[in-house]
């Protein structure tokens, strides 16, 4: 299953909204055939193991795959129909689909057939493979991610803003990875300014990808300097948009479009660009997930209107012990701990000196917000 779990990462950001999926023939021991799901609309990974072994699978073989094969026809054909056909008699499964068609019903139609079905099998890390899609086809909305790398006492910027680099070279690669595997990415209008960052995935040994690349600015204060950020001028300018409300300036909205950036305009009565609406907005776009990477007054507001689904924060062996130092959060009146935001689902990864801890946030039943704390988001 691990092997398999390896064959499944193939396809790591190229599948949405599609999971990625693996599975391998075995036979007497020996992996004879691998399959990985590649594309949306693409042949299953069910499907591209059998073709791949070229045969009819030898009596005792098991296929093993890392999520439930779906019994649902769709535009590929349902993979349980396929395994039945190719006369596998054992399957190992790590994790259940969630998807409410499906949800088990793979494993009732294989077992129907006479099949031996063992599920559970590294189900922690097969469910893990799919935290996007998992969230999107039960909750029907994109996964709302942030991403912060701070010092163990909580602090982003030294008081006069230096923050390169916090964490080590390990970590900053890691967080390209993650960068690959979500569609799209968020920051600020605060940070394009100040920072001017790419907001693409670059991974050694492979070409330079850039997703979807939010940029919210409610009052288009990005757009105003003679010196554009370079995510509206560069080779993927096309691919940035401009996430702003009608008290923006419709003057730089023409501005950015004559550009070749996108800009939604989403209904607010504040210079504060709706959360809610920006959820809608992507849900109608079809993408999938979002993955924040500041700055910290956006991922604050974010918190605080508990529209953050998932956290990555990389903790470095630093200390700044300044209390002017940047801190990570902030605009919560978190008087008991019963009322404080805790993560979930949490797993933890070390990335040299740093440490990466990550999981599912989850919101106290009451949530107090600091009301002497003000924010632009």
């Amino acid at each position: 299953m691990r092997r398999v779990l390896d064959v499944a990462r193939q396809g790591w950001g190229a599948t949405h909204p599609n999971p990625m999926v693996g599975a391998l023939i075995v036979e007497d021991g020996r992996v004879m055939a691998e399959g990985s799901h590649a594309h949306d609309g693409g042949p299953h990974a069910e499907r591209l193991a059998l073709l791949a072994l070229g045969r009819k699978p030898r009596p005792g073989a098991t296929l093993y795959v890392t999520m439930e094969p779906c019994c649902t026809p769709g535009r590929t054909g349902a993979c349980t129909d396929a395994v039945i056909a190719a006369g596998i008699k054992q399957v190992v499964v790590g994790a259940t689909d969630p998807n409410p068609e499906h949800a088990g019903r793979g494993f009732d139609v294989l077992r129907a057939a006479g099949i031996e079905v063992a599920t559970g099998v590294l189900e922690r890390e097969c469910t893990d493979l799919n935290l996007i899609f998992n969230h999107w086809i039960v909750q029907g909305t994109p996964l709302v991610a942030a991403k912060s790398a701070v010092t163990l006492d909580g602090r982003i910027a030294c008081r006069s803003g230096d923050s390169k680099w916090i964490t080590g070279e390990e970590a900053r690669a890691d967080v390209m990875r993650w960068r690959r595997l979500f569609p799209s990415i968020a920051v600020g209008a605060g940070t394009v300014m100040t920072d001017n960052p790419r907001l693409t995935a670059r991974i050694e040994g492979e070409k330079e990808w850039c997703p979807i690349r939010f940029v919210f600015d409610g009052l288009l204060r990005s757009v105003a300097d003679r010196a554009m950020p370079s995510v509206y001028t560069d080779e993927f300018h096309e691919r940035t948009i401009v996430v702003t409300t009608p008290h923006g300036g419709m003057g730089y909205v023409r501005k950015l479009k004559e550009l070749g950036v996108q800009v939604w305009t989403l209904p607010s009565a504040t210079q504060r660009v709706p959360l809610t609406e920006f959820r809608k907005r992507c849900t109608q776009e079809k993408i999938t997930g979002v993955y924040f990477e500041g700055g910290a007054q956006l991922v604050s507001q974010i918190l605080q209107d508990r529209q953050l689904d998932y956290l990555f924060v990389y903790r470095a062996p630093v200390l700044l012990a300044d209390d002017r130092a940047k801190p990570v959060l902030s605009g919560l009146r978190s008087e008991k701990l019963a009322n404080a935001v805790r993560l979930a689902e949490v797993r933890h990864e070390v990335f040299g000196e740093d440490i990466l801890t990550r999981g599912r946030v989850s919101y106290p039943a009451q949530m107090f917000i600091d009301e002497t704390t003000f924010s632009l988001g």
